[in-house]
């Protein structure tokens, strides 16, 4: 396991936890945030559907192709410098498209560069926190807060967005919003050490305690098993998410039914992410993955066979299952390689799920198309299930297993 660091003793832990999921807040909202913005840009610029695609592809391609980067980065200069930095990068970005009047050209430029600076914040702020909280077995339920802030994010800032534009135009309100994110990123330097998490700091905090730093790729068993249920489980959420509608609608359900059955998916999984985070640190990770996993897979299951208002009733459940076991795998990382290596660990689990909640659309569209909605999303309950035998894999990895 990871030693223990005097990073506590030095720096309030809460301090740590109040600006990591601040900044997780304020990422992900910035990344949902095009969502909201996609039909105003559409009639603004007159884009196409494609179009719009290449607009969010540029964001999300860059924040999950950039976070390996981004650990080597924070080596050399501290998470903390990185992170503002990043912070100031994507605050800086939605300035620009909001205040400049900015065009097609401008807007594509600055999303490239927005999604750049988001992807300092999950392997930073996760390593962060991992270290304050590495004692008495409190990193998983510490990682769980921080997994939930980011839901938080996701459904405030957009909502506020939309509330701004109401009393403002699109870009002011946007403006706005990337002002706060500046204001965010200078707090993340005034509150935290610029070094901190950088490889001089990283080791001699190592050496505090009798280890011998060991740096590079993580290249243990366990890591890769982990990292492999992390990606199968971002293709469940993903895939189930793609075919939902499409089953509710067979169900009987209008435009608006569809959009109470997301908001209800949402709320469960944002619940889920903070009380699996705890339960993972009672009862272990292979039970945490049992439930959640096969939670998932059965009301997957189960909800092609449901009336409509069962389904509803079903889906803040399935919500909870479906993206609980994620607070689960992340809070496991810190315990599956050593101290000097979690930016690049953090870096990789974060780029593998990402990328595999890009694919898993794709990839279970293709089958959709040639099975129908109805049986695609059987198979996605199915390969969900594949998650179990491979938690029980590696269970043994797991210190204070159970």
């Amino acid at each position: 396991m990871a030693a223990v660091l005097p990073l506590a003793v030095s720096i309030p832990r809460r301090r740590v936890m109040a600006v990591a999921c601040t900044a997780h807040a304020l990422h992900d909202g910035y990344t949902d945030l095009i969502y909201v913005l996609l039909p105003v840009w559409q009639h603004e610029f007159g884009l196409s559907f494609a179009a719009l695609g290449v607009l969010r592809a540029l964001y999300t391609g860059a924040m999950a192709s950039l976070q390996i980067p981004a650990a080597a980065a924070a080596r050399r200069y501290g998470a903390v410098f990185i992170l503002a930095s990043g912070t100031l990068l994507a605050a800086g970005a939605y300035v620009v498209i909001g205040v400049t009047g900015a065009g097609f050209a401008v807007l594509a430029a600055a999303l490239l560069c927005g999604g750049a600076g988001s992807a300092t914040q999950h392997p930073l702020a996760s390593a962060l926190i991992s270290r304050a909280y590495d004692d008495k077995g409190s990193t998983r339920a510490a990682l769980g807060t921080y997994n939930f802030a980011g839901d938080l994010g996701k459904m405030a800032i957009p909502a506020t967005l939309a509330w701004l534009v109401t009393i403002l135009s699109w870009r002011h309100g946007l403006g706005l919003i990337g002002l706060a994110g500046i204001i965010l990123a200078a707090s993340i330097a005034l509150l935290l050490p610029a070094r901190l998490g950088s490889a001089a700091q990283v080791t001699a905090q190592v050496r505090s305690t009798g280890n011998k730093p060991v740096t590079g790729a993580p290249r243990s068993l366990g890591f890769r098993l982990l990292l492999l249920i992390g990606v199968i489980d971002s293709g469940t959420r993903m895939g189930f998410l793609a075919f939902l509608p499409f089953v509710l609608k067979l169900q009987g359900a209008g435009f608006e039914t569809v959009g109470l059955a997301l908001s209800l998916v949402f709320a469960g999984g944002a619940a889920g992410k903070f009380v699996c985070g705890i339960l993972s640190a009672r009862i272990g990770v292979l039970a945490t993955v049992l439930l959640t996993e096969g939670g998932t897979a059965a009301g997957i299951l189960a909800l092609p066979f449901l009336p409509l208002t069962a389904s509803l009733a079903l889906l803040p459940l399935l919500g909870l299952a479906l993206n609980g076991t994620s607070s689960a795998l992340y809070g496991s990382v810190p315990e599956l390689v050593p101290t000097a290596q979690q930016e690049r660990a953090f870096g990789i689990f974060y780029t593998g799920t990402i990328g595999s909640g890009a694919l898993a659309p794709i990839i279970y569209g293709a089958v959709g198309d040639a099975v129908g909605p109805m049986h695609a999303i059987t198979i996605v309950a199915l390969v969900c299930l594949s998650t179990i035998p491979l938690a029980m894999v590696l269970n043994p990895f797991l210190p204070g297993r159970r």
